[in-house]
């Protein structure tokens, strides 16, 4: 991605001071999504990335990764699979929890959810995006390995490199934005 295209993109993020609690400098992707120009740069930008990864599926986590996934599968042509919040899926999954600062919480996905015909595992992209303490994504890389399939890679649009969540994640890591 050229600088020019990546300011396009980090300039249509809005920063809200103080959100969700003071000291937070949240950034807020709503306006990039609306924003025609940055979130089409984005995807082009993911789409020639991921073009020649010999991808069988697109994996989002719930629930910004959605947005991302599917669009970014729509337009290589692969399944979308949804890791969501325990309980929101309907049929068998296998779930996996992590740690949060106050507690755990648990992420799932369909038993089922990368077939491939010949037998041989499925390779996965797994999209978010933001990677901040890196709970999340370790689970969901954990989640894909437990029913059979290969995370080839973890691509988030922005990256909080100051709280190391890139250490937590056992494959590799693509980061647009890194703070």
């Amino acid at each position: 991605m050229n600088s020019n295209d990546l300011k396009i993109i980090e300039d249509s993020i809005r920063v809200i001071p103080d959100f969700p609690k003071p000291g937070i400098m949240f950034k807020d992707i709503t306006t990039m999504l609306n924003n025609k120009e940055a979130f089409a740069l984005l995807i082009f930008h993911l789409v020639k990335r991921y073009k020649e990864y010999n991808l069988d599926y697109i994996a989002g986590i719930d629930a910004r990764g959605f947005i991302f996934g599917a669009a970014l599968a729509s337009h290589l042509n692969l399944g979308f699979v949804p890791i969501r919040k325990k309980g929101k899926l309907p049929y068998t999954t296998v779930s996996e929890k992590y740690a949060l600062e106050y507690g755990y919480d648990e992420v799932e996905v369909h038993i089922d959810a990368f077939k491939k015909g010949d037998n041989s595992k499925a390779n996965v992209l797994l999209i978010d995006d933001l990677l901040a303490t890196g709970g999340t994504a370790s689970a969901a890389t954990t989640l894909i390995s437990r029913v059979g399939a290969n995370c080839v890679e973890a691509c988030f649009i922005m990256e909080l490199t100051f709280l190391n969540g890139s250490k937590k994640i056992d494959t590799p890591i693509y980061s647009i934005i890194k703070e």
